[in-house]
């Protein structure tokens, strides 16, 4: 049986219940639940513990387990929230204070059974968080397909200015990304360590299925793990390659001004020199002066520019 919330339940229903789910618990809820079992009930700052240690305990023959579990958040790229998980062979509690697509999937599929284990629960939840997780690196790895199109696709006349607005944007969601894909993998982690522990600590009475099932989970969290190391080199591979995009097309630009300014510098000598108009100048009297001016003019802005092509430089 399902228990939601000791208040609205009441005491007497609760010690038939095989897992009390807690959402941001009052102290009554918390009470109420510690009168019943005679288990703690972990508070926010303990759950937020990053040590192994205070993660993963044994108290009075039941196991005190946390985790970091991600969840939307308006304009975050997703966040950790602390979630508590107390396991004993009578009861599973549960202390979240986020909402969760995975535990509202387990809560929905246990509601209507009369009857479970709570490790059945809890190994029902794990599979739950890591199929999400999953889930959730899959979409990622969209995402980085999608940024990876637009950055090596093929590129037009697009505007400069409008380029690299374009692969600036694409390097704030690649990062944007690569910070939910880092809080995926830590929370896979986390979810393992938690596996992992179960099956080493209580053996005794989780049952042979459990074992197996556990891990399974193990396993699929190896995989992810595999999976999102390897998005995590994609990310840097993207962003690399933006970066260099844009230096590129800067320096394209800086090419361009460099390349004229040194083809105008020497029309502007040959300007400057028969722009003095001295009275002993022998162009001054020709009557094709004016025209050997502007010849010169020319030939000194094309001269530059051959040479540059004859270096390959343009």
């Amino acid at each position: 049986m399902l228990g939601a919330y000791p208040t609205a339940r009441g005491e007497a229903s609760l010690s038939g219940a095989a897992w009390i789910d807690l959402f941001n618990p009052t102290d009554e809820e918390r009470a109420a639940f510690e009168r019943t079992f005679g288990l703690r009930v972990p508070v926010r700052e303990e759950l937020a513990e990053i040590e192994t240690t205070s993660r993963l305990q044994i108290e009075r023959d039941a196991f005190y387990l946390t985790a970091p579990l991600t969840f939307a958040a308006e304009g975050e790229p997703w966040v950790l929230a602390p979630t508590g998980f107390v396991l004993s062979q009578h009861v599973l509690l549960t202390v979240r204070f986020a909402k969760s697509v995975a535990f509202d999937t387990v809560i929905k599929e246990l509601a209507p059974a009369e009857k479970f284990e709570p490790v059945f629960a809890f190994v029902r939840i794990l599979e739950a968080l890591v199929d999400r997780l999953a889930d959730l690196l899959e979409a990622s790895g969209h995402d980085l397909d999608d940024a990876s199109h637009a950055i090596f696709r093929q590129q037009d006349a697009k505007r400069l200015s409008r380029e690299t607005a374009l692969l600036r944007q694409l390097m704030i969601r690649t990062g944007r990304t690569s910070e939910r894909m880092a809080r995926i993998h830590y929370t896979l982690v986390c979810l393992d360590r938690m596996a992992k522990f179960t099956v080493d600590r209580c053996r005794d009475w989780i049952g042979h299925d459990m074992i197996l099932r556990l891990q399974a989970v193990s396993s699929d969290v190896a995989s992810l793990v595999q999976f999102a190391e390897g998005l995590t080199s994609r990310v840097q591979l993207l962003q690399d390659a933006a970066t260099g995009i844009i230096n590129i097309d800067q320096n394209d630009v800086m090419k361009v001004l460099t390349i004229a300014s040194v083809v105008g510098i020497p029309p502007v000598l040959v300007v400057g020199i028969y722009g003095m108009n001295f009275k002993d100048m022998p162009e001054l009297n020709w009557a094709w002066g004016y025209p050997y001016a502007l010849a010169m003019v020319v030939i000194t802005a094309l001269l530059p520019l051959i040479w540059f092509k004859w270096k390959d430089w343009i």
